[in-house]
């Protein structure tokens, strides 16, 4: 019985060392995401940080202030679509439910 849990034991500090090494390494990683043919650009890091903006003159026009807003927006789910299928199942949980 003794070596049943101390082998769970051993697993369960292997499984959270891999998710802190995850962790770290979505601190690292960065997705750009881009909107109106690369009018708006939005980078963030893996752990869905923002962490630049990028809008084109050409596409700040103060009679369309909605427009540019829906931009933004869009860049950043772009951003964010691209970092979840890059994350999507590299849980090391995943499969133990």
């Amino acid at each position: 019985m003794g070596s049943g849990f101390s082998k769970m034991k051993k697993q369960a500090r292997l499984m959270q060392d891999q998710f802190g090494q995850m962790q770290e390494e979505l601190k690292k990683m960065e997705e750009v995401g881009s909107a109106g043919g690369g009018l708006v650009t939005i980078t963030l890091s893996g752990a869905k940080e923002m962490k630049h903006v990028k809008i084109q003159k050409e596409c700040v026009d103060p009679n369309d202030i909605e427009g540019l807003q829906d931009l933004i927006v869009a860049a950043y789910k772009d951003a964010f679509a691209k970092i979840e299928a890059k994350t999507s199942g590299s849980s090391p949980f995943a499969g133990l439910a």
